[in-house]
């Protein structure tokens, strides 16, 4: 195997993890009376994402990697980890509200509204660029950024119905 395909090998493997918890997490989630918000996004969504993948496979597979850009993406996965650990069961791929429930705001929620995004969008533009694969970077970072745009809206209304929530249960 070249150190390309391992790379590609562990970033699926990864990947699929990642959906099984987040199926876990969200089937338990609704189980307590979360509601799914904007579901219609996540086919889009999940298209760009393994379309960024394939296109990886394809074209990055025999690669050598840049191993100072691969160290950055290393790096990423530490905060990929303190994102989904800081949100633990409410971690998914999906946007699930669960009403009356706090939002998160420790960990990486301190300083950003959408860590995880912020990394993904990072995720999204390096690990090509680690395969010397410039053209798949623009192109998914630019995909990916249009899909952001949709979700980030959709998170932020659904987040906004949490919040008016929980003000009128305080009331």
């Amino acid at each position: 195997m070249t150190a390309g395909q391992i790379i590609l090998a562990l970033v699926t493997a990864q990947r699929a993890a990642e959906l099984l918890l987040s199926h876990h997490n969200t089937t338990r989630l609704m189980a307590r009376g979360a509601v799914e918000v904007a579901g219609q996004h996540y086919p889009l969504m999940v298209a760009v994402h393994a379309s960024w993948l394939a296109a990886l496979w394809v074209f990055g597979r025999d690669m050598p990697p840049n191993w100072i850009l691969l160290a950055a993406y290393l790096l990423l996965q530490g905060l990929r980890v303190w994102v989904m650990t800081t949100l633990g069961a409410r971690w998914t791929t999906r946007i699930i509200v669960l009403p009356g429930a706090p939002l998160v705001a420790r960990g990486p929620y301190r300083y950003l509204n959408h860590p995880n995004y912020a990394v993904v969008v990072c995720e999204i533009a390096l690990l090509p660029l680690v395969l010397h694969l410039t053209v798949i970077a623009t192109l998914f970072t630019i995909l990916n950024g249009i899909v952001l745009l949709i979700r980030i809206r959709a998170e932020n209304q659904g987040l906004a119905k949490l919040r008016a929530t929980s003000q009128q249960g305080a009331s």
